[in-house]
C-alpha cells in the first residue's frame, strides 16, 4: 500500500478504524481535536458509532459501556481532558476491560497551554485515578510508530482485558509524516466470555460486568489477579529501543518525539568525541527497567532528557540502583529540547558538573 501524508491525529484515528475500532466517544480539546473530527467523518462510513460526548466524564462512562458489551471501543483527549476521565479508567481497570486511551499531551498544569509536553509521564504510568492499577502506556516517536502502535494496542488491551494508552504530545499529534497502514498480522485473541452482549435465549449463566466489591475478600481477590497480569505484562510486553550502545560511555534516556532530538544530540557528541548512545523506552508502562540495568554495567553516566521537570528519571534511577549518576535536562511550557542544548548537558554531566 502507498504511503499517504497525514497528520498525526489522522493517522490515529484511521489506523484504529482499521485495527476494528467500531464505537468513538470523544471531547474536543486541542491539540488532539483532529481525532474526533475524523472519526466522525469517518465512522460512520464503516459503520460504526460516533458520539460527542457532554464531557470528557461521559467519554470515559461511554467507552465503559461498549467495552463491556465486548466492543473495540476508543477515546482520545489531551491533559485536562484525561485528568477528568481518570475515575472512569479506575472502573475500567478494576472491570477488567479492553479499551484505547489516547492523549496528546499539552503544557501544564492547569488549563495549561496547546504546546507540546511530556509533563503527564506520571499520571500515565503510575495510574492516575485511585486504587492499585496499571494501564500499559505506549510511547510513538512519530506518525508511522503511532499509527503502527493502534493496532498493537486494541490487540494488548484485548488479550489481557487492560486499558492501553497510547501517550503522545502535540508535536506528534500536529506534525505531517508519510504513513503507510501495513497488513497487521495480530494475535490469537481469546473469546470475549465475559461480555455482557446480551442473554436472552443464550446458553450461558448471565454476564456482570462490575468494578464495586464489598466484601474484603472478594476487593482483595480483584487486585490479586491484577497484579498477576501485570507481571505477565511485564514479562511479554516490555519494548525498548536502544541506539548506539554498544559502546556508549554515556545514555540518554528520553522517549517520544523528544527521543529523535536525542538521537540528533548522539550523533553531534560523537563527533566531538564523546560515545553517546539512546535508551527509548517504548512502553512507559512497563517500564523497560532491564535495558537500563544492563547499561549501568558499562556506561559512566546517564542523562534524560524531557519535556517536563523530571518524571521519567524517577524510573531510570530505580533502574540503576545506583551504579551511575542519573542526571536531567528538560524544558516545559511547551519549549522543545534542541541537540545542542542537550549536548551541552552531556558535557556537563561527562565533566561531572
Amino acid at each position: 500500500m502507498a504511503k499517504v501524508l497525514m497528520k498525526g491525529n489522522e493517522a490515529i484515528a484511521e489506523a484504529a478504524i482499521k485495527a476494528g475500532c467500531t464505537h468513538y466517544f470523544g471531547y474536543p480539546i486541542t491539540p488532539q481535536n483532529q481525532i474526533p473530527e475524523y472519526m466522525s467523518k469517518r465512522m460512520p462510513q464503516v459503520g460504526g458509532t460516533f458520539i460527542q460526548a457532554e464531557s470528557e466524564v461521559s467519554a470515559i462512562n461511554m467507552v465503559y459501556g461498549a467495552a463491556g458489551a465486548g466492543a473495540r471501543a476508543m477515546t482520545s483527549s489531551s491533559s485536562p481532558g484525561i485528568s477528568l476521565k481518570q475515575e472512569g479508567l479506575s472502573y475500567i481497570a478494576c472491570a477488567q476491560l479492553p479499551c484505547v486511551v489516547v492523549n496528546m499531551i499539552r503544557s501544564g498544569p492547569g488549563l495549561g497551554g496547546i504546546l507540546p509536553s511530556q509533563g503527564d509521564y506520571f499520571q500515565a504510568t503510575k495510574g492516575g485515578g485511585h486504587g492499585d492499577y496499571h494501564l500499559v502506556v505506549l510511547a510513538p516517536s512519530g506518525v508511522q510508530e503511532a499509527a503502527d502502535l493502534v493496532a498493537e494496542a486494541f490487540d494488548i488491551a484485548d488479550e489481557y482485558r487492560i486499558p492501553v494508552m497510547i501517550l503522545g504530545d502535540g508535536m506528534i499529534g500536529q506534525m505531517m509524516e508519510p504513513v503507510e497502514f501495513k497488513k497487521h498480522e495480530g494475535r490469537e485473541l481469546p473469546e470475549k466470555t465475559w461480555a455482557a452482549n446480551g442473554w436472552k435465549n443464550k446458553n450461558h449463566a448471565r454476564r456482570v460486568v462490575n468494578s464495586l466489591y464489598i466484601e474484603a475478600e472478594a476487593m482483595e481477590e480483584v487486585n490479586r489477579q491484577l497484579q498477576e497480569k501485570y507481571a505477565e505484562i511485564t514479562k511479554k510486553e516490555t519494548r525498548v529501543q536502544e541506539f548506539m550502545t554498544e559502546d556508549a560511555d554515556y545514555i540518554i534516556a528520553a522517549f517520544g518525539t523528544t527521543a529523535r532530538i536525542a538521537k540528533n544530540a548522539a550523533l553531534k557528541a560523537r563527533e566531538m568525541g564523546i560515545k553517546v548512545g539512546v535508551i527509548r523506552p517504548i512502553t512507559l508502562w512497563p517500564f523497560p527497567a532491564e535495558a537500563f540495568a544492563q547499561a549501568a554495567e558499562h556506561v559512566k553516566g546517564i542523562l534524560c532528557v524531557e519535556m517536563n521537570t523530571g518524571q521519567m528519571v524517577e524510573d531510570v534511577k530505580l533502574s540503576v540502583n545506583g551504579k551511575v549518576p542519573v542526571e536531567f535536562y528538560g524544558t516545559t511550557g511547551g519549549f522543545v529540547p534542541t541537540p545542542a542544548a542537550v549536548v551541552d548537558a552531556l558535557e556537563k554531566l561527562k565533566e561531572g558538573k
